[in-house]
């Protein structure tokens, strides 16, 4: 199910109609990203899939007639290629954790900004070695550590650019093209900035990096 180049389609399953219907809309209004299908409940989700063939599945926890655990890992079992991205009100960690361990590509509070919504779902889709996970810092930990500190090493100016081309949700491969580099170089200097800043996703980089003040907020310029 690897994605095409300029499309990658989508299946939305809420049992909230109002929020998943305007989750469509926020989704469709991007150019590169369509909502192929909706579902209200866990009936028939193996059968939508299947159907419609969806690169990536945002997938609410609690529904009726769902189990998350035994539908990520009967969807994985049945389609190996799909990406599925948890975005749920929940933010219980031992859940977390289970859902990711089960093949999940993403884990996201509800309460997560549109910018990282996209991200996550464009980085589900097209980094296979990333995995997002975004809930509130005080419901969950990272190495046995609810403190929230980070220990941020310096960071060169191209790290920056390359990590402010990733809080706008570009690709490894818009991100080449803006800067003039290749997309090796782009994933050489994601590994550097996740090393120093010990983070675990793109996202959790991109807030790491923000609250150090590495890079400017979503309507900032650059921070040198």
């Amino acid at each position: 199910m690897n994605p095409p180049s300029d499309l990658i389609r989508i299946v939305a399953a809420d049992d909230h109609t109002l929020l998943r219907t305007a989750l469509a809309e926020l989704l469709n209004a991007e150019p590169d990203l369509q909502v192929v299908a909706e579902a209200s409940s866990g009936r028939g989700l193996v059968e939508l899939v299947e159907r419609h063939r969806p690169h990536v599945l945002l997938l609410d926890v609690e529904m009726p007639d769902h189990q998350p655990r035994a539908a990520v890992r009967r969807l994985l079992e049945r389609f190996p290629g799909l990406r599925i991205v948890i975005l749920t009100m929940y933010d219980d960690q031992p859940l977390v954790h289970e859902l990711l361990q089960l093949g999940a590509q993403g884990y996201l509070h509800k309460s997560v900004s549109r910018e990282a919504l996209l991200s996550t779902v464009r980085n589900a889709a097209r980094e296979d070695d990333q995995v997002t996970i975004l809930v509130p810092r005080s419901g969950f930990t990272v190495n046995g550590d609810q403190s929230g500190e980070q220990n941020a090493g310096p960071m060169s100016p191209r790290e920056r650019e390359v990590l402010s081309c990733v809080a706008e949700a570009m690709s490894n491969r818009q991100i080449a093209v803006r800067l003039g580099i290749t997309e090796g170089t782009v994933k050489r200097h994601l590994r550097n900035i996740f090393d120093k800043l010990d983070a675990v996703s793109r996202i959790d980089a991109v807030n790491k990096a923000r609250a150090h003040k590495l890079i400017a907020g979503p309507r900032g310029r650059l921070m040198r």
